[in-house]
C-alpha cells in the first residue's frame, strides 16, 4: 500500500472536520476522493502532506508514518494544489530550479531533470517567461513540472483541471496518463469533473467528514446509479403510462426522460409499448449519477 489512513481525525472547536475515516491506495492507481467543498477533503490532504497535525488515527505514506518520518514522507510526496504555489516574482525557469534545489537537486542533475519536464509538460517555449506572461493552462503544467521535478511516488492532484479549456485538460491527462504507465506513478485525485473520476481504479466519495461511499467506479454506478430511457415522441401518453406505473418521469421540453430500475427493463417496454421507441436513447447511469444518489448534492454545481 502506498497511502494507508487508519481512524483518522480531525476537528476545529466543535466542527469535525475529519472524522474517523480509514481507506488504503494501491501502488500505480488513479485514486479519486470526492466530495463537496467543506467535505474533508482539503483536511485530509494537508494533513498528508504534512501541512496539518491530525488530532488522532494513524498516516502512512510510501511505508513511513507521517509522526515519525514527516521528511521522508515528503520526499516522496508530489502536490499540485487548487490554487497556484508558484512563486510569482520568478519566471518558469527560477521557480522549477528553486524548487530542486529544495530537494538537493542541483546542477547536471537538475537540468536533465528540466530536460525531461520541458519535453514531458512542452516548456521549452515560457521557461525564461515571467507567471504574468503565462496562461491558466501553462501554469498549471508549470505547477505539475514543479511537483514532479524530484520524482515522487505519489503525485496528489487537488482539482488539477478547474477553469481549464477542455483541450488542456485532455493534455494534462495524457501526461498523467504516461506517468502512471511509463513510471508507475500514483495519483490522488480530488475533481469536481465525474468523467475524471469515472477512469479511476478505486473512488472515495466524503461528505460531512465520513466516508460515505467507496469502491470502483463500476461497482458504484450498480450500486447507486439509476439507467434512464429518453423518449422524444409520445411524450404525453408514455408520461402517463409510466407515471401510473410509479416510474420517475422528467418532462423536458423535447423528450421525457425515465428512470429505470436496470436497463434489461427497456426490453420489456420495448415490447409492450412499441410506439414509444420510434426515436429513443437509452443512458447508462453515471458518477454523477452516483454522487447526487450518495450525497444528495451535486458536485458540478458546488
Amino acid at each position: 500500500m502506498i497511502i494507508e489512513i487508519e481512524n483518522l481525525k480531525k476537528s476545529y472547536k466543535d466542527v469535525k472536520a475529519v472524522d474517523d475515516i480509514s481507506f488504503s491506495v494501491n501502488e500505480g492507481e488513479l485514486f479519486s476522493f470526492l466530495g463537496m467543498n467543506g467535505a474533508g477533503k482539503s483536511t485530509t490532504i494537508n494533513i498528508m502532506s504534512g501541512v496539518l497535525k491530525k488530532d488522532d488515527g494513524r498516516v502512512c505514506i510510501c511505508g513511513y508514518d507521517i509522526d515519525l518520518h514527516e521528511n521522508d514522507v515528503k520526499s516522496k510526496l508530489g502536490i499540485v494544489f487548487q490554487n497556484s504555489v508558484l512563486d510569482k516574482k520568478l519566471n518558469v525557469y527560477e521557480n522549477l530550479k528553486y524548487r530542486a534545489n529544495l530537494y538537493g537537486i542541483f546542477g547536471k542533475e537538475f537540468n536533465d531533470r528540466l530536460d525531461e519536464m520541458t519535453k514531458l509538460l512542452d516548456l521549452k517555449d515560457i521557461l525564461k517567461r515571467p507567471l504574468g506572461k503565462l496562461s491558466g493552462g501553462q501554469k498549471r503544467r508549470i505547477d505539475i513540472a514543479r511537483a514532479l521535478i524530484h520524482r515522487p511516488k505519489l503525485l496528489i492532484l487537488d482539482e488539477p483541471t478547474t477553469g481549464l479549456d477542455p483541450s488542456t485538460r485532455i493534455n494534462i491527462w495524457n501526461v498523467v496518463e504516461k506517468l502512471r504507465r511509463d513510471d508507475g506513478l500514483t495519483v490522488f485525485l480530488t475533481t469536481h469533473y465525474m468523467e475524471e473520476a469515472a477512469d479511476s481504479d478505486h473512488v472515495v466519495i466524503i461528505d460531512s467528514g465520513k466516508i460515505a461511499a467507496e469502491g470502483t467506479p463500476h461497482e458504484l454506478k450498480n450500486q447507486y446509479a439509476s439507467d434512464f430511457i429518453k423518449l422524444y415522441n409520445h411524450k404525453d401518453e408514455a408520461e402517463k403510462y409510466f407515471s401510473e406505473l410509479g416510474y420517475a418521469v422528467k418532462n423536458e421540453r423535447d423528450f421525457i426522460e425515465v428512470e429505470l430500475k436496470s436497463t434489461a427493463e427497456t426490453t420489456k417496454f420495448f415490447k409492450e409499448r412499441p410506439q414509444f421507441f420510434d426515436d429513443f436513447e437509452v443512458l447508462k447511469g453515471n458518477m454523477d449519477n452516483v454522487f447526487l444518489k450518495v450525497t444528495g448534492k451535486n458536485l458540478q454545481g458546488d
